[in-house]
């Protein structure tokens, strides 16, 4: 009976004489056990820290065309007579519209027409979408009867806008139909490259200025949405 007294206080003390031999691990062996059981990712960015370079930035993709440019089918409908010097002239300006890196997309009433169509429905449809109106104003311009069916056309939709561009070739200001007179013309006479890029720049400034306006109006729902 005594030794069934005694046996559970040396098995204690010999626990305790056992434990007191055994290490303890510092605090630093901890630390870099709980480091070493990091993520990859966790690694891989104390990694880059210590070597003192920041991760690369992945590369932004590039911009999508506007959803409000797309929301009409081309970006230019040109207007000519149908006096071939007047197809000649129209097809160079389309041309060069349309060539990279401008990339613009034109309509051109003698190649775009869908044949075996109205010519009215044709003409309205291309109108309607398309976001600027280039006229080819020419002698022959005033004495087509079409052409000043589409000038009235687009004059109709939005008689204020900014969305109408006179061209002038082998014409005066004073000969400018009286519709299209105060809208600011270019001059192809004397150097038709240079109305040609005039032409692209106002193109370029509208289409960016729809961008500029969806983003405002994405801008403000945001902010009200939040306010909300």
């Amino acid at each position: 009976w005594i030794q069934k007294i005694f046996k559970p206080r040396v098995t204690s003390s010999a626990q305790h004489e056992q434990e007191a031999h055994v290490p303890k691990k510092s605090v630093c062996s901890v630390s870099h056990e709980s480091s070493s059981s990091l993520s990859p990712c966790c690694s891989l960015s104390s990694s880059s820290s210590s070597l003192g370079t920041a991760p690369s930035k992945p590369q932004q993709p590039h911009s999508a065309p506007s959803s409000r440019r797309l929301s009409r089918e081309y970006d230019v409908f040109v207007c000519n007579s149908s006096l071939q010097s007047d197809i000649e002239e129209a097809f160079r300006l389309v041309s060069f519209l349309e060539a990279s890196p401008r990339s613009l997309r034109c309509f051109l009433m003698q190649r775009d027409a869908c044949p075996g169509g109205a010519i009215a429905t044709e003409f309205c449809q291309a109108v309607k979408n398309s976001h600027l109106r280039a006229l080819l104003i020419t002698p022959d311009f005033l004495q087509d009867g079409w052409c000043k069916y589409i000038m009235h056309q687009a004059l109709a939709e939005e008689p204020m806008s900014n969305r109408i561009i006179p061209l002038l070739q082998n014409l005066s200001r004073s000969q400018c139909p009286p519709e299209v007179r105060f809208y600011y013309q270019i001059d192809l006479s004397s150097n038709p490259e240079q109305g040609y890029a005039l032409v692209n720049k106002t193109v370029i400034n509208y289409l960016e200025n729809l961008d500029k306006i969806r983003r405002h109006w994405i801008t403000a729902w945001t902010a009200l949405a939040m306010v909300q």
